[in-house]
């Protein structure tokens, strides 16, 4: 039986990617750096830092459905969603680099403008990134040419994670020249110059093909009761909440395991393998030179051996992950979408797991575990966004409404509270061990840095994969839904 089908070309996929790169800047350092930004550079304290994520996502609450609320209710020539990318794009960089530029003013001042600028960030965030993700359910009604879609994007994304993991220490160490304070800013506004750019490009080059019934005029109320009475939706909005509270905790605790718990001497001669190590009395070569343009050569005291550890580790493992998410539509178009992400979150957890039990000395069977670990995360990446535009056709098909943007700004916010609460957990969890920065990691600290790395999130993935175990939108239903909206389009058009 023949499907409906609705193909995108390929620059207009690609187009459509590169926002997803531009927020992947922010987010990328907001999961792996932010902890240690705050506290090593900025200077808060742990706590402070950790009340600040998780008050950050009180304040999501609000804004996230308002945004989705007020895409949906968007009219204009280029569309609902559309507009909003060029709209936020110069305050989203802006702010991007303010909160992560340190002021010299007095401890109460800097936590008040700390807090400040983290709250806006968000705030432009949700304005720019909700009207984004709502573009993935609107730009092509076939689902399969969805996850294309969503793979294009998340293609983007991991190359933008691959930068900032593999690059951001080693070019804050190469722009602030032993000032962090200094390096962070200058790196930060780099990230923010590409997202500017980036944004104009998808404004440009990307079109809505799906829209609501014209004749729709549902309320708010209507919108909501909606959402919360869409089973799959609901199992996704839980899913990414979990999901993101294990890469946020995750994250951060993986900076402190490669800095405090790896041993260093053995991570040197590992990475030196890469080339990272001019010899004694040497010249660089030619790759040399291109790797101290960005900071990956070790310093002759050793002292940024985890910080080019951690990035060369961050770069070739998401370079992994970009060939999983690759996968994941062939995969999905085979099995179903439920089948490969419940099954990448199972063995997600196998491998997450795998990490706390290796000794600090065997670096290569880390750098193994983390190529594995990459591999199985990779392919439900996609799938996620791409099944939160199958449960927004779920409800249409359902009630003969349609809000997109609500569906999507719901799941955003489940994704900034997981990273919110992932930090404070993470942060809670190593406090509870002992872990304080600027003081001697006890052996009491550097289990809590593996418990909080491992076997938590090893847990967490577990719990993910059993409720979308549960998620009732298999392949035959997913191929029929998209066959019967696309009918009634056409019988609208009419």
């Amino acid at each position: 039986m023949a499907h409906f089908k609705q193909k995108l070309g390929f620059g207009e996929k690609v187009a459509y990617s590169l926002s997803d790169a531009s927020a992947n800047f922010v987010f990328q350092i907001l999961m792996f750096f932010s902890f240690t930004f705050y506290v090593d550079v900025f200077g808060m304290t742990a706590a402070a830092a950790g009340s600040m994520f998780l008050i950050g996502r009180l304040f999501d609450a609000i804004t996230d459905p308002a945004m989705g609320i007020l895409a949906d209710r968007t009219q204009t020539r280029w569309g609902k969603f559309r507009p909003w990318l060029v709209w936020s794009a110069g305050p989203f960089a802006f702010l991007f680099w303010l909160a992560f530029t340190t002021p010299d003013w007095a401890a109460e001042s800097k936590t008040i403008y700390a807090f400040v600028t983290y709250f806006l960030l968000m705030a432009v965030y949700t304005v720019n990134n909700v009207p984004y993700c709502a573009l993935n359910g609107v730009m092509t009604g076939d689902v399969n040419e969805r996850t294309s879609l969503s793979t294009y994007r998340f293609v983007a994304a991991m190359g933008a994670g691959l930068v900032v993991q593999g690059m951001t220490w080693p070019l804050v160490a190469k722009l602030g020249g032993g000032d962090d304070a200094r390096g962070w800013s200058l790196t930060i506004a780099l990230f923010a110059a590409v997202s500017f750019i980036f944004f104009f490009i998808t404004f440009f080059s990307v079109k809505e093909r799906v829209a609501p019934d014209p004749n729709q005029n549902s309320s708010v109320r209507e919108d909501m009761v909606d959402c919360f009475t869409n089973k799959p939706w609901v199992l996704l909005f839980f899913t990414t909440l979990i999901i993101f509270i294990v890469l946020s905790m995750r994250g951060g605790a993986m900076t402190l395991f490669t800095q405090y718990y790896v041993d260093q001497d053995s991570l040197h001669a590992f990475i030196a393998n890469f080339g990272v190590v001019i010899p004694e009395g040497g010249e660089m070569s030619l790759w040399q030179k291109w790797l101290n343009i960005f900071g990956f050569i070790i310093n002759e005291d050793r002292s940024n051996v985890h910080n080019v550890g951690f990035g060369l580790f961050g770069m070739i493992c998401n370079g992994v992950t970009i060939i999983g998410v690759i996968l994941s539509k062939p995969l999905s178009s085979f099995v179903g979408k439920r089948a490969v992400f419940a099954g990448s979150m199972l063995a997600t957890s196998l491998s997450t797991a795998w990490l706390f039990f290796l000794p600090a000395d065997n670096v290569q069977m880390q750098f193994i575990q983390g190529l594995i670990w990459s591999a199985c995360y990779g392919p439900s990446i996609p799938l996620l966004w791409s099944m939160i535009g199958d449960a927004a056709d779920f409800s249409e098909w359902k009630t003969g409404r349609r809000a997109t943007g609500f569906a999507y700004a719901g799941v955003v916010f489940a994704l900034k509270a997981g990273l919110g609460f992932g930090g404070f957990i993470g942060a809670w969890v190593l406090g509870m061990y002992g872990f304080e920065s600027g003081v001697e990691v006890s052996s009491e600290a550097l289990l809590g840095i593996r418990v909080t790395a491992g076997l938590i999130p090893a847990a967490l993935f577990v719990v993910a994969g059993v409720i979308m175990a549960f998620y009732p939108i298999q392949k035959d239903l997913n191929l029929k839904i998209s066959d019967e909206l696309a009918k009634r389009r056409v019988a609208r058009e009419a």
